[in-house]
């Protein structure tokens, strides 16, 4: 028997994040994995980021994560999507050569102090007291510990369903974890099942890319990580294509051999990353969808069709993606298939992603019914920090849906639970505004830093930063000019007699750094990259003070925490539907009751009430 502080089970992306920052607050880690070949494989698409994906990664950055470092090491095209509209809405996202991202996240793991490397299988845990103190391995092991975190994806009762086959699998060409759930619901979690999916991999050898819309990456990559210096990898092109009617054809024909239609797969799948199969029959009005070829790595020949995943038979996938521009002769190397795994409901987890009917186990990634490598490594990282720092004794890191799109995905899951796989969108948050990938070290890395979760290498390089961002501002504010004066050298001001400084200028649209190097030459000092920040900040700065009243109130409401001894059943006034919907989420502050669907303000004016009075808990008693 051996002993540790903090386990991880599991080393796919929420498993690698939670094992780095376990072990970045200096407690000893184990992170217990099938096998260590296979930690950090991209199982799906091989990419990084995206639209809300890449804030995630970003804000993984700033609290000193490893997922955008990871990125950039391995990334072989970057692009910002959205880069026409404002900042709070850009994604920053990296296609990956996923030989190189692997290598580079077990060497990064490989050289973690306070880190080791465990193969085999978790098979159970040891509770004791209603308290998890560890594991228990298929071969009979046993590791003791203060705390858990189950990272298990797709493994738990994961079924691989293609055409007529239905194979127990984690993935492809790994068997499933099955123990785990039988322990988990013998434990009185609530279970479910949730469905994805993945498309065939193309041999390049075998498509006629020339004829064929090149997409090409951004001229300057632009980095995941504030550490990163400069992207150094060869950038390569992906490739559209269509599907096409008579593609459409062949799926409608075939649709009673897909196990999605024939009533072998009863879950959910991904409502916004749906299944060719899906996309026919529900947008049946559509005869071409987007294809996007993209490259498995430099060396590699595998090409990736992103927007075909299907549970057709392999010979149907064959024929419908043959029907394609550029695929006539296409050459399938491994066929797309769906998968069905177990999750737990999320709703039985506290903010810290730590199981509040079980001390001492927190889960993360797509065991609480997410969905993507970036929602798994965001939650890997605070349930494994959060893990380290009740061993030391410490606060808990709590993000809020205020200060991040970690504290969004989080107090979603926490408070509405789900039912389809979790994606994030910027949509989902109020503020985002606020929440841009630009600023996510101005908003947490302070925070990783009073946990101690943030390096000395980090810390200086945010210290260095701050210290510029804030002395450029102060010499911004404090150059100000009237407005004829602006407008002589050309900037276009409301001649109001109003003086104005440089960083006002700066939120005009139409003032260039040249305009105000005209007026002000020392502000041609100014690092470029400090003052493109501040830039950004001077045109949102005026929203986010009107914003700022919304946010406090946010703030405030997270704070009234809901005591347990609180019975819903017992409160007078609430509808039977209502009760049942609060009995299931179990909020546990005002600002989650306030996000639950169909809690209207009169019954939290009533929670509120009762709280301050009290009286339930001493009828309870």
């Amino acid at each position: 028997m051996s002993a540790f502080d903090v386990i991880i089970v599991g080393g796919g992306h929420a498993g690698a994040e939670a094992a780095a920052a376990s072990a970045r607050l200096g407690v000893a880690t184990a992170l217990v994995t099938h096998k260590a070949a296979t930690i950090g494989e991209m199982s799906c698409n091989p990419a990084i980021g995206g639209l809300g994906k890449g804030h995630l990664v970003r804000e993984i950055d700033a609290l000193d994560g490893i997922m955008g470092r990871i990125a950039d090491r391995g990334g072989i095209q970057f692009r910002v999507l959205n880069r026409r509209k404002g900042p709070a809405v850009r994604g920053p996202r990296a296609q990956q050569d996923r030989k190189l991202y692997r290598e580079a996240m077990q060497a990064e793991l490989s050289a973690t102090p306070d880190l080791t490397i465990v193969e085999g299988e978790v098979d159970d845990l040891v509770v004791r007291d209603g308290r998890v103190e560890g594991v228990i391995l298929l071969d009979g092991r046993r590791i003791d510990s203060k705390a858990v975190v189950l990272t298990t994806g797709t493994f738990l009762r994961g079924l691989i369903h293609r055409g007529e086959e239905t194979i127990p699998a984690g993935r492809a060409g790994e068997k499933p974890v099955l123990g785990l759930s039988l322990r988990l619901e013998a434990l009185g979690l609530r279970l479910g099942r949730l469905k994805t999916g993945t498309p065939a991999r193309l041999d390049a050898n075998s498509i006629d890319f020339s004829i064929l819309t090149r997409q090409e990456g951004d001229p300057h990559p632009e980095p995941f990580s504030a550490l990163t210096g400069a992207i150094t990898n060869p950038q390569v092109a992906c490739f559209e294509t269509r599907t096409t009617p008579e593609a459409h054809r062949i799926i409608t024909d075939n649709l009673s051999r897909s196990a999605l239609y024939s009533g072998r797969i009863q879950s959910r799948g991904p409502r916004y990353c749906p299944s060719i199969e899906d996309k026919v029959v529900r947008f049946a009005d559509k005869d071409t969808h987007l294809v996007f070829l993209e490259p498995e790595g430099l060396d590699d020949s595998t090409i990736y069709p992103n927007g075909v995943s299907s549970s057709l038979p392999e010979d149907v996938q064959l024929a419908f993606l043959q029907a394609m521009p550029g695929l006539g002769d296409v050459v399938i190397k491994r066929a797309g298939y769906a998968i069905e795994y177990d999750h737990v409901d999320p709703r039985e987890l506290s903010p810290t992603l730590m199981l509040r009917a079980l001390p001492g186990l927190y889960l993360a990634g797509q065991i609480n019914g997410t969905t993507g490598y970036e929602e798994a490594a965001g939650q890997g990282l605070i349930a494994g920090a959060n893990a380290a720092l009740a061993v030391l004794g410490r606060a808990p890191l709590i993000l809020s849906r205020t200060n991040s799109y970690l504290g969004v995905m989080i107090d979603d899951l926490i408070a509405r639970g789900v039912t389809e796989p979790y994606r994030m969108f910027t949509s989902r948050a109020e503020f985002r505004l606020h929440l841009r990938v630009d600023n996510a070290d101005q908003r947490l890395t302070e925070l990783g830093i009073a946990c101690g979760l943030v390096g000395e290498e980090r810390a200086a390089h945010h210290r260095r930063r701050m210290e510029g961002l804030a002395s450029a501002r102060h010499l911004l504010q404090s150059l100000t000019t009237t407005p004829s004066q602006a407008r002589k050298a050309g900037v276009n001001v409301n001649a109001d007699g109003v003086r104005r400084s440089a960083f006002d200028l700066m939120s005009y649209p139409t003032t260039g750094r040249g305009d105000l190097e005209s007026v002000w030459p020392e502000i041609s000092a100014l690092d470029s990259g400090v003052y493109d920040q501040l830039a950004i900040d001077a045109q949102y700065a005026v929203y986010l003070d009107r914003q700022q009243a919304d946010i406090d109130a946010v703030k405030r409401d997270e704070s009234r925490a809901i005591p347990d001894w609180l019975d819903y059943a017992l409160l007078p006034g609430l509808s039977n539907e209502m009760k049942q919907k609060l009995i299931a989420a179990r909020p546990q502050t005002v600002a989650q009751a306030q996000r639950i669907e169909g809690v209207t303000p009169a019954a939290l004016t009533l929670i509120l009430a009762v709280i301050r009075r009290g009286r339930l808990e001493r009828k309870a008693s």
